[in-house]
């Protein structure tokens, strides 16, 4: 992959759950029911996204092409 595509990727990963926690698309998820694990459908939508952006930015991690030239020194 290259520098320029995993920027673009990168950026892509951390706008898009920004966009989704931000009016309007968080009206989409403002309202107490369901219930889902206890917890508050808003509560559970927040945690959700925090949770797919922690994964998504590991396995970007594990893409990064600078990541091979630091372990080499």
């Amino acid at each position: 992959m290259s520098k320029a595509t995993f920027n673009k990727l990168y950026i892509a990963v951390g706008l898009i759950p920004f966009l989704v926690l931000v009016f309007p698309l968080f009206e989409f998820a403002n309202r107490a029911d369901p219930i889902i694990f206890g917890l508050p459908f808003l509560f559970f939508w927040v945690i959700l996204w925090i949770l797919i952006t922690f994964i998504a930015l590991v396995i970007l991690y594990r893409f990064d092409p600078d990541q091979d030239e630091e372990e080499e020194v």
